[in-house]
């Protein structure tokens, strides 16, 4: 008979198979006498503390639930009443109203008599809006970054750090602009510049954003004890098995930070109220978008009048006399022509837009000084232009 190293080495040790048979030898004694023995009871308590003790560790904190569920759920809400792409459009779509209203009021014409389809406003969005976009996405994306640190991996004395210090100016701060917003909204107090109307909405959307980022952080920050109480469990864990047991399960439940609350009633309530922020944040976004549209429509009309001189000029015919003189434009009869048209309208600037009418103003055409002409397009009017290379102060 042979007899291997490892037995000759350690004779009281139990061969490798010793403990699957042991443990055999226990169920197969709970199923013939259907009571448990002492042995199997053991058995038994210390693999639900080692399952215990390995949930522990794997059990994923609240944090999770809120980010994992909550948020996909509520994007899912909003998302079933407005698409993503559909609600990029529809920015565009009232960034470029917005700035089409802007635009044309300097002019003193309103724009719904230009007849703008949609595909209009989506052309001036499209040349004004891409630098604002871009910037709102990149920072966007960098509170996404900020949103997603994985804070509940720091160590302790960080996390200490961050929950006396950070916490508390994240939430002041979201806090500060939303009270912000609503003395100016409903007090009527001037709190934002004039000059930078669109800070109310950034303001709204940027503090709904730093509340939303307070409240992940009290969930992970806020129990500091976690990483010492997992510690004295795992000591705990180690203990000597058998009569320790009971005390030892104890000891883990007690421990154990409470699990995120899944119930159907708490998951619809933490749902609704990410869903209830997503809606506030659009708001302040389409706030912040209108505003900036309104300043900038303005300020482009202006620098189209700035540079007026160096506008094609357009000479109108027309079939029928169209009675301009008011607004100081020359009416000549037509020469030359086939006697389709028999006036002749010089000294006119056009001002480009995609509507199914005309738009001109008098060369010399200043606000409130000169009205603006609305010409609807016909088989009944022709426009000549004239690019000009020089004016009287200077070249173009």
């Amino acid at each position: 008979m042979t007899t291997s190293a490892r037995e000759v080495a350690d004779p009281a040790a139990p061969a490798e198979d010793a403990r699957p048979d042991a443990a055999a030898a226990v169920g197969r004694s709970v199923a013939s006498t259907g009571v448990p023995s002492p042995t199997a009871d053991a058995a038994s308590a210390d693999r639900e503390d080692r399952s215990e003790s390995s949930g522990e560790r794997e059990s994923p904190p609240a944090v999770a639930f809120e980010a994992a569920e909550s948020v996909p759920k509520a994007l899912q809400v909003v998302g079933s009443i407005v698409a993503p792409t559909t609600l990029l459009t529809a920015l565009f779509f009232y960034f470029g109203l917005m700035y089409a209203i802007g635009y044309y009021r300097h002019f003193g014409v309103n724009y719904t008599v230009l007849d703008l389809p949609t595909q209009g406003l989506l052309i001036l969005s499209a040349s004004t809006a891409v630098v604002p976009m871009a910037t709102l996405a990149t920072l966007l994306l960098v509170a996404l970054w900020i949103y997603r640190l994985p804070l509940e991996r720091s160590p302790d004395r960080v996390r200490r750090w961050l929950s006396v210090t950070l916490l508390p100016v994240v939430a002041a701060g979201g806090a500060a602009l939303l009270a912000l917003v609503a003395a100016e909204t409903l007090l009527r107090v001037q709190v934002f510049p004039s000059s930078f109307p669109e800070a109310r909405g950034i303001a709204l959307s940027a503090g709904v954003v730093l509340l939303a980022w307070a409240a992940r952080l009290r969930v992970t920050l806020v129990p500091s004890g976690r990483a010492e109480q997992e510690r004295e469990a795992a000591a705990a864990a180690r203990a000597p098995r058998g009569v320790l047991a009971l005390a030892r399960r104890a000891l883990l439940a007690a421990v154990r930070p409470s699990k995120p609350d899944h119930t159907p009633g708490h998951v619809a309530l933490t749902v609704a109220k990410w869903a209830c922020l997503c809606v506030l944040f659009g708001i302040g976004l389409f706030w912040a978008v209108g505003s900036y549209a309104l300043r900038l429509g303005p300020q482009d009309a202006q620098g189209f009048v700035t540079n007026l001189r160096c506008a094609p000029d357009v000479v109108v015919y027309s079939a029928k006399s169209l009675n301009l003189v008011a607004a100081g434009v020359t009416e000549e009869p037509a020469t030359g022509t086939d006697g389709a048209y028999g006036f002749r309208y010089p000294g006119l600037k056009l001002v480009p837009q995609a509507g199914d009418q005309y738009l001109l103003i008098p060369a010399d055409w200043a606000p409130a000084a000169r009205p603006a002409i609305v010409l609807p397009r016909s088989d009944s009017l022709r426009l000549e232009f004239t690019p000009v290379t020089a004016t009287e102060l200077g070249p173009c």
